[in-house]
C-alpha cells in the first residue's frame, strides 16, 4: 500500500498529476459500438448529440479476428472526430486476452488526448488496477498527455465481487464501476442465460391461504442482482468513485429493460450501458430525476431554510436528513439541465434558479 501522502503522486517521471476530484457533467447513458463495424461507426456522429458517453468496445462482442480491426477502428474514428461536450470511452480487452496490452499502447499514443475513460473488464482485485495505473502513467508521460486518463472498472467475477472496496481504492485514476452480469453470472455458475434483468425462477411464493389451502398461491419475481449492485454502490460511494448498471441483453423488452434501470436509478447508479439506440432515450429518462421530485425536493429544502429542525410538508415530516435527500434531487438536476434545456424547462432551473434554496455542491458525476 501506498505512505497517503504518495496515492496522488504521478507513477512515472513526466506523467500528469492525478485528479483529486472526478470532473463534473452527465453519464447516464454509456452508448457500446463496434468501431470493426464500419456501418456502425459511421453513425456515430449523428448520435453524439444524444447520448452522455460514446464507447468504442472492443473486448466482448466483437470477433476475435475482428480485434485488430476495431482497434484501428477506434482510432480512425477518434482522430477524425470532434466530440464536443460527449465524453469519448474504450472498452479495452481484458488483461489476461492476447488484445489488451496492444489496446492501451495503441490507443493512448494515438488518441489519448481525446479519450476521457478506459474500462477493464474483468477485473479480479486492486493488482489489476495497479498494472494499467503505472502503464497508463508511462505512456502518458511517453507521448506528453497533460491530462491523466481514468479507469473504469467492470464487476464481473466472483472475486472481483470479493475485492470491489479494494478495487473502488486501488487508484486515484478510478472513475467508477459498472455491474457485468453475464460474465458474472458465469463465474457464480448461476443457472441463467439472460445477459441482466430478472428470472421467473427467482420468486418467493405467498403462504397458503388459512381459509383454502389449495388456493392458487400469488407469486413475486426477485431481483438476481440486488445483493451486488448494492455493494457495489455503497463500495462506490465509499470512495468517491460512480457506480453504473451494465448491460440488458433483452434489445426488444423494453419495459423490462427500463424497470432494471430505474431499480439501479434507485438503489444509486448514476447512468447505464446502451447496446441498442433504442436503449438510450430509455436511460437518458430513468437516470433523469422526475420533474415532480425535483419540484417536491426544492419545495422541502425551501421550507426547511437553514437545514435543521423538523418542518411537516402536506402532511410529511421532513428534517435534517430528509433535506439531504432532496439535495442529491436537486444536485443532479442541475447537473442535468446545464446541458439539456428541454429539462432545465421542465424542472423551472434559470440561472438563478436555485438562490435561496441553501443548494451547494455537485453531482460528482464524470464528464470531459
Amino acid at each position: 500500500m501506498r505512505n497517503p501522502r504518495d496515492f496522488f503522486a504521478p507513477l512515472a517521471v513526466g506523467a500528469p498529476v492525478p485528479l483529486r476530484e472526478l470532473p463534473q457533467g452527465p453519464s447516464r447513458v454509456i452508448h457500446f459500438f463496434d468501431p470493426s463495424n464500419e456501418k456502425m461507426a459511421s453513425k456515430v456522429p449523428d448520435i453524439l448529440p444524444r447520448i452522455d458517453v460514446i464507447l468504442g468496445n472492443l473486448e466482448d462482442g466483437v470477433r476475435a479476428d475482428s480485434k485488430i480491426d476495431a482497434r484501428e477502428g477506434l482510432v480512425k474514428l477518434a482522430a477524425a472526430t470532434e466530440f464536443g461536450e460527449t465524453q469519448l470511452w474504450t472498452r479495452v480487452n481484458s488483461l489476461d486476452s492476447p488484445w489488451g496490452l496492444d489496446d492501451l499502447l495503441t490507443l493512448v499514443p494515438a488518441v489519448g488526448h481525446k479519450l476521457d475513460v478506459i474500462m477493464v473488464p474483468k477485473v479480479e482485485g486492486p493488482e489489476d488496477i495497479h498494472y494499467v495505473d503505472r502503464l497508463l502513467a508511462q505512456l502518458e508521460a511517453k507521448v506528453g498527455l497533460t491530462r491523466p486518463l481514468l479507469v473504469h472498472a467492470i464487476l464481473e467475477t466472483a472475486r472481483g465481487v470479493a475485492n470491489v472496496e479494494e478495487i473502488c481504492a486501488a487508484s486515484p485514476r478510478m472513475q467508477g464501476l459498472s455491474l457485468g452480469p453475464a460474465d458474472l453470472a458465469a463465474d457464480r455458475r448461476m443457472k441463467t442465460t439472460r445477459v441482466g434483468g430478472g428470472h421467473p425462477g427467482y420468486l418467493v411464493r405467498a403462504d397458503p391461504s388459512t381459509t383454502d389451502p389449495d388456493a392458487p398461491r400469488p407469486t413475486y419475481q426477485q431481483d438476481l442482482w440486488h445483493y451486488t449492485l448494492a455493494r457495489m454502490v455503497d463500495a462506490c460511494v465509499a470512495n468517491g468513485i460512480l457506480p453504473y448498471y451494465g448491460p440488458f441483453g433483452d434489445i426488444k423488452d423494453v419495459v423490462a429493460c427500463e424497470d432494471q434501470f430505474r431499480n439501479a436509478f434507485l438503489l444509486g447508479c448514476v447512468g447505464a450501458w446502451s447496446l441498442h439506440p433504442v436503449q438510450i432515450d430509455i436511460a437518458k429518462k430513468v437516470f433523469s430525476p422526475d420533474p415532480a421530485e425535483v419540484a417536491w425536493a426544492r419545495r422541502v429544502i425551501e421550507t426547511m431554510g437553514d437545514g435543521t429542525g423538523a418542518v411537516m410538508v402536506d402532511g410529511k415530516m421532513q428534517d435534517d436528513a430528509s433535506v439531504k435527500q432532496c439535495r442529491v434531487v436537486l444536485e443532479l438536476a442541475r447537473t442535468l439541465a446545464a446541458r439539456d434545456p428541454h429539462l432545465a424547462e421542465a424542472y423551472g432551473l434559470t440561472d438563478t434558479g436555485f438562490a435561496g434554496t441553501g443548494f451547494v455542491g455537485a453531482t460528482g458525476q464524470a464528464a470531459r
